[in-house]
């Protein structure tokens, strides 16, 4: 089953935000997530806010009616925000399968998207894809609305590993996938996961290997993470396949690290690479920098100026929440406190390859940065240079103790 939403207050049934959010509008960079939560099948690793057509029934949720859903709940954002939001600058079509919906649906989406708000004219617009989900015809109707990215989840070349991650696609149409955004003059970026029970060295070289053969523009690679409550953990639970084991999944982000430096992809977040500057997924960077956004669909979260909130989970409770205009889909939130922003801001920012400005940390941390070069974790000449905690391959391998040290943890 998808997993639990976060515990947090009550959010007001107008969804009307704290006027210290707003003011941060204006000087920050905007962008706009919208959750489409259908899937054919659902993936035995997966915990994401998902379902099959066949689970939802007929009480409000629907492929055909659900661009209609999410342009309501973009009127209740304009209202919210009004005439401090700025032109929005990213946004990113996730789920589920987004391409299970018409490509003239994601196009409404994203013209009510500009209609309310406006895009900026460099405006990086993605969504993401299934392989066997898309046509090129679908894709040109998604170029000509004004999308720029496609990242399609490829997970793995290797038949077998597919098989375990229950993935449903035909791995040569990744190929054709590829081939089809190209000539719709899309960006192209492809999903890797490794760890995989059952995936060896070479299956996973293999998967790098074809990937780049592709030449995308941007890769990102996941190690796989049993989830609880999801077919995999009650798989490892019973025996029936091995855990993911960490040792493995370090070896396998050295080689990748490795495969992808060398065929031309720059590292600049701990699970993504890009061929260029401009190649870097700019929405996720929003997320890592304290950027605003707003979550559009069931289960989706935003934040504007230090408030985050989610909306109700199941697709048939947010389709009846928007119908009633005015009234917000969201389930709870919380405003963060300074405490709160300076844990995320360290957590976040070290796993950029930017790094994070030695004078952000506290004294604690700063002690620490002592501590982590001598340990190799970071780069001393960088962060001396710099000014700045640089993660090496090493730390960024032991992220979570780099981070717990910076924090004052242990």
């Amino acid at each position: 089953m998808p997993s639990a939403l976060p515990d947090g207050d009550p959010a007001p049934a107008d969804g009307l935000l704290p006027e210290s959010a707003l003011a941060t509008l204006p000087s920050r960079p905007f962008g706009i997530y919208l959750h489409v939560p259908f899937c054919s099948v659902r993936c035995g690793y997966c915990d994401f806010n998902t379902y099959t057509l066949t689970e939802l029934g007929n009480d409000g949720a629907s492929v055909a009616t659900f661009a209609g859903a999410a342009v309501r709940e973009l009127d209740l954002a304009a209202s919210v925000l009004g005439d401090r939001a700025p032109e929005v600058q990213t946004v990113f079509v996730g789920g589920g399968t987004p391409t299970m919906l018409a490509a003239a649906d994601l196009a409404s989406m994203l013209h009510g998207i500009r209609d309310r708000f406006g895009l900026a004219g460099d405006a990086e617009v993605t969504t993401e894809a299934n392989p066997d989900s898309v046509t090129p015809e679908g894709l040109r109707v998604l170029a000509d609305a004004g999308f720029t990215r496609v990242s399609l989840g490829m997970q793995s070349a290797v038949p077998h590993v597919l098989r375990t991650l229950e993935r449903t696609h035909d791995p040569a149409n990744v190929a054709r996938a590829v081939d089809a955004a190209r000539s719709a003059g899309l960006q192209v970026s492809l999903d890797l996961i490794y760890g995989t029970p059952g995936e060896s060295l070479d299956d996973w070289r293999t998967s790098l290997r074809t990937a780049t053969d592709l030449a995308p523009d941007h890769v990102s690679a996941y190690a796989l993470v049993v989830e609880d409550g999801t077919k995999l953990a009650a798989q490892v639970r019973r025996g029936q396949v091995p855990a993911p084991e960490d040792d493995d999944e370090a070896a396998k982000y050295e080689i990748a690290d490795e495969h992808l430096t060398a065929a031309g992809f720059g590292w600049y977040e701990v699970s993504n690479w890009a061929t260029r500057e401009d190649a870097r997924c700019r929405h996720n960077d929003g997320y890592w920098a304290d950027g605003n956004w707003w979550g559009i669909g069931p289960g989706a979260h935003s934040h504007v100026g230090g408030v985050r909130w989610w909306n109700v989970k199941h697709p048939n409770a947010y389709a009846a929440r928007v119908a009633s205009p005015g009234t917000s889909p969201a389930h709870g939130r919380e405003t963060l406190t300074d405490e709160q922003r300076y844990d995320e801001r360290v957590l976040l920012g070290v796993r950029l390859v930017e790094g994070l400005p030695i004078d952000d940390l506290q004294p604690e941390g700063r002690t620490a940065v002592a501590g982590l070069i001598a340990d190799e974790l970071v780069d001393a000449a960088a962060a001396l240079r710099r000014q700045r905690v640089v993660l090496t391959r090493q730390g960024r391998l032991l992220a979570d103790t780099v981070v717990r040290r910076l924090l004052g943890l242990r």
